[in-house]
């Protein structure tokens, strides 16, 4: 009974596209799960049932819910992606209602990034040792007080306050979902998967533009973060009754897991230091730092005063023109998937032309900043949508593969601090350059913003620098792994 047991269940895997983490261990079983299974098959018999007909209820059941997971996940990262870009359609309203200028503004901009950056170690611990559900629904918790208090923020210090614990909460969403990711899909579905949640991201960022900039003019820019408080309480209880972060949690019988054999060989300690010590890794941070830095200086802040104060467009011109950004990022996350796997069969190429059509958007800014058409000032933002953006699901997956899959989180984890350090660091420093060029109160001039383009154009060309010293980590399709 027990031979028969196993080889059903190997059938049915076979034909049901079990994910990874349902695997049962291969014979031998330890004592404990070979007692395990002889209650589970006596159950089923009392009951009537063949364990082959419960199994495939059970593995039904989980590759229909993991669905409903992801979609509660995904809507998550649409907050994620509206909190992070949502600055650049209100910003003149802020600066005028908050009584600030350009450099605090870029600090309550910013304030969203440093918290995030420097919370992505701690989220795969938390979500190792905690568990992804309690860390998501806590966090998003975090995130919605932080929405409010922006809302009702007096002064732009409180209005800091609530920014920073807009980072801090929802700086905890991607890495724990990448981790159910893992749990409830399997190793192949897993690019496609997180290319699909950071398509979700770019309709994130559609949200940030024309909707609120139409909801702003209606109703104002402090009610529209007070309805967003509002939506991410909604996510927080939603994320507690739905997401689970096994099938195991959902009291589908699995009588073991899949051995994960030298996984457990590398510490994390081993595991950073390993990291830490490769040239490539620091290449593809700085590859991260200074590509993220152009899209989250532009689209994250200054995109919308720039369109303001130079081709005097309102609120909802700007957001029309800014939405090209949402457009780019949802169409090129799963095209820049495919052209890396399909075409170009490699990383290394896919980085280098983002970072050319880049350096390319940013020239075009610098040498004709107030001479562009509408037309042309919506293909920048799908370019940098789509390459300047997108770009990053393919230095996600050069990242794991430089690494043994021991270590593939610790390098994500570490990794990802570098793209929000970037919106850090620009977002200030191009506000303190434009407040150096100020014509009237919080209004700066065409030099300025040529300047400050600048500074965006060198984080093009270094971008592009690192991404050619950089080596492939695939050959002819197949993945070459570092050490």
């Amino acid at each position: 009974m027990r031979f028969y047991f196993l080889i059903k269940f190997e059938i049915i895997y076979i034909a049901d596209d079990l994910p990874v983490s349902m695997l049962f261990v291969e014979p031998p079983f330890m004592s404990h799960e070979v007692e395990s299974c002889q209650q589970t098959t006596r159950g089923w018999a009392f009951l009537g049932l063949r364990p082959a007909d419960f199994l495939q209820s059970s593995l039904t059941n989980a590759l229909s819910y993991r669905w409903l997971i992801f979609a509660v996940l995904a809507c998550g990262y649409v907050l994620v992606y509206f909190h992070r870009l949502c600055p650049a359609v209100v910003a003149v309203d802020m600066m005028s209602d908050l009584q600030t200028g350009g450099a605090l503004l870029g600090l309550l901009g910013s304030a969203y990034f440093y918290p995030y950056a420097l919370m992505q170690i701690p989220a795969g611990l938390l979500a190792d040792s905690w568990g992804a559900r309690r860390t998501v629904t806590l966090f998003t918790l975090i995130a919605f007080v932080g929405a409010l208090i922006i809302g009702l923020a007096p002064n732009v210090t409180v209005a800091i306050v609530g920014r920073i614990l807009v980072g801090l909460g929802v700086s905890m969403l991607f890495v724990p979902t990448m981790k159910i990711l893992t749990e409830w899909f399997r190793p192949h579905e897993f690019a496609r998967m997180t290319g699909i949640l950071l398509a979700m991201g770019g309709l994130g960022s559609l949200v940030s533009a024309t909707p609120l900039a139409l909801v702003t003019g209606w109703f104002g820019w402090r009610m529209a973060f007070v309805a967003v408080a509002g939506l991410t309480l909604l996510l927080a209880l939603c994320v507690w009754m739905v997401v689970r972060d096994r099938p195991a949690d959902m009291g589908w019988s699995i009588p073991g897991k899949a051995k994960v054999g030298a996984m457990d060989d590398i510490s994390l300690a081993n595991g950073v230091k390993q990291v830490l010590a490769s040239g490539n890794f620091w290449l593809l941070a700085g590859w991260f730092f200074f590509q993220s830095a152009v899209f989250f200086s532009f689209a994250g802040l200054w995109g919308g005063p720039y369109l303001n104060h130079v081709y005097s467009l309102d609120r909802v011109g700007a957001g029309q023109i800014l939405s090209m950004l949402a457009v780019g990022l949802i169409v090129g996350s799963p095209m820049q998937t495919w052209f890396s796997n399909r075409v170009c069969k490699g990383r290394k190429p896919v980085l280098i032309l983002s970072s050319v059509v880049t350096s390319g958007i940013t020239g075009l800014l610098v040498f004709s900043t107030a001479g562009l058409s509408l037309n042309t000032l919506s293909l920048i933002c799908f370019l940098m949508g789509m390459f300047t953006s997108a770009s990053v699901v393919i230095g996600f997956s050069a990242t794991k593969e430089l690494f043994p899959v021991q270590i593939a989180g610790t390098s994500i984890g570490l990794i990802n601090l570098f793209p929000f350090a970037g919106g850090a660091v620009f977002q200030p420093v191009l506000g303190w350059i434009l407040q150096g060029h100020e014509v009237s109160e919080n209004v700066y001039s065409v030099s300025g913003y040529q300047s400050a383009f600048v500074v965006l154009l060198c984080c093009g060309l270094t971008a592009l620098c690192c991404a050619g010293i950089m080596r492939e980590t695939m050959k002819d399709g197949h993945l070459v792994h570092g050490h």
